[in-house]
């Protein structure tokens, strides 16, 4: 082959990649296109949100309370960053925190003192953000199953909703999730109890799930069998956001 033949073999080539690549970038223009300009559907555009509906019906056909996050030894733990700070009033009076609970057994408060009756768990597992980051953290509480055979329905339910005392944050979490042998209603971290910037007096650890279902300052427990609101479910994030 001569230099003219190659020439002309690397210009043939050269037009039929440009034209793939156009056609590839077009195809890409026009589908980004049409789904953005889709209606929205809870915060995001519909076709998306189906595939996030879809992927939470496939997490949760393979979830199973024998599925267990990570743990560490006790020598990795830190304390997590100070991440979010929605529903902590900077006032909060935590000598007058109860918690309430609708859909249970009873209607009356349960105080710290009673979470702190049930058995005593301690696990050192990551905490993982949607941001990106995640850190080993050793948590202390009770475990909400425990905490769920006390103060719960006498039924099961398919849902459990939790909120800040001020209702400015909220979470909704399937009831598998929030029965899993590691989620507890944690009242130490590091071996210390909480601070108010990590949610004093309880909040939720949750490892099955990303850091933002793991709600600090827990002051309403609602046992419910519809789906209960979440704030960044409403916000376009995904509702399950299992790990």
């Amino acid at each position: 082959m001569n230099k003219t033949e190659a020439e002309s073999i690397m210009r043939r080539k050269t037009r039929r990649s440009f034209l793939f690549g156009g056609a590839v970038a077009a195809v890409g223009f026009g589908g980004a296109r049409w789904l953005y300009t889709r209606r929205e559907d809870a915060g995001i555009r519909w076709p998306l949100r189906r595939w996030l509906e879809i992927n939470e019906h496939l997490a949760r056909d393979f979830f199973h309370d024998g599925r267990l996050a990570p743990t560490f030894p006790l020598s990795m733990a830190k304390m997590p960053r100070e991440n979010g700070g929605v529903g902590l009033q900077p006032n909060f009076d935590a000598a007058s925190w109860n918690l309430r609970v609708e859909g249970g057994r009873s209607d009356s408060p349960v105080t710290l003192d009673q979470v702190r009756s049930l058995p005593r768990i301690e696990i050192v597992t990551e905490l993982k953000c949607v941001e990106g980051w995640s850190e080993v953290v050793h948590f202390t509480g009770a475990r909400f199953s425990d905490f769920a055979a006390k103060y719960g329905p006498e039924d099961p339910v398919e849902y459990v909703g939790m909120e800040t005392p001020d209702g400015e944050y909220y979470v909704g979490l399937d009831a598998d999730s929030a029965m899993h042998p590691q989620t507890l209603l944690c009242y130490e971290m590091g071996g210390k109890p909480l601070t108010a910037e990590h949610g004093a007096p309880l909040r939720l650890a949750i490892p099955v799930k990303y850091g933002l279902q793991n709600i600090k300052r827990i002051g309403k427990i609602r046992f419910a069998e519809s789906r209960p609101a979440d704030y960044w479910a409403e916000r376009g994030y995904d509702w399950y956001v299992g790990l």
